[in-house]
């Protein structure tokens, strides 16, 4: 009979026990509920920066190949301005006489080297090569190359002559243009005033009479 009490009173006291431990286990769970949300912040934090830096690293990774493929005819551009130049001084160089009163060969080869010319420049401007010619406007140091100040009526700091065209590729400068640069006004000469009738000739207000 004691056995069987003996027994009943452990049961009891197993169930007890157990009754008890999801209490024990929720207030372990609150106690640790700060530091939870403390690293469960932190690693939301760590993602966000990891997806933000993939993101520039996709985006800058995208900038590069396309000023790869807009950018990779660069020198062969730039050596082909050599030709451009040599074109333009041959046709500059022909007078206006002789355009008019041309042999029929002489003609045609200027209206081949006219034609060479535009067909050179529209081949250019199809892979993003611009002519700038900037007469006119205010210098500017990332487009132009100042070679000469000249006192002119324009405003200081606007290009008055364009000694040699300048070319961008995109928005890069492939050649600088070279250009004159005025320098403002030149300075008024004012005539000296002419001397007055009453005025005395120096050393005439000397007394002599001592």
């Amino acid at each position: 009979m004691n056995e069987h009490a003996e027994d009943h009173a452990e049961t009891e006291a197993t169930e007890a026990g157990d009754e008890n431990q999801p209490e024990a286990l929720d207030a372990n769970a609150i106690d640790q509920e700060p530091d939870l949300r403390e690293e469960l912040g932190k690693l939301r934090e760590q993602m966000f920066r990891i997806a933000a830096e993939a993101e520039n690293t996709r985006k800058r990774a995208a900038r590069e190949i396309a000023d790869a493929r807009k950018y990779a005819v660069t020198s062969l551009a730039r050596d082909l301005l050599d030709v451009a130049d040599n074109l333009s001084r041959a046709l500059s160089a022909i007078p206006a006489e002789a355009r008019d009163h041309a042999s029929e060969a002489l003609g045609g080869l200027i209206s081949g080297v006219e034609l060479t010319d535009k067909n050179l420049h529209a081949a250019l401007d199809r892979h993003g090569v611009r002519k700038i010619d900037p007469k006119g406007e205010k210098f500017n140091p990332n487009h132009h190359q100042a070679v000469v100040q000249l006192p002119s009526t324009a405003p200081a700091g606007e290009v008055v002559e364009v000694i040699q065209p300048g070319y961008l590729l995109g928005e890069r400068t492939l050649r600088a243009a070279m250009v004159a640069v005025s320098s403002g006004r030149p300075p008024v000469q004012t005539e000296p005033e002419a001397a007055g009738d009453n005025d005395a000739t120096p050393g005439s207000t000397i007394d002599t009479t001592a």
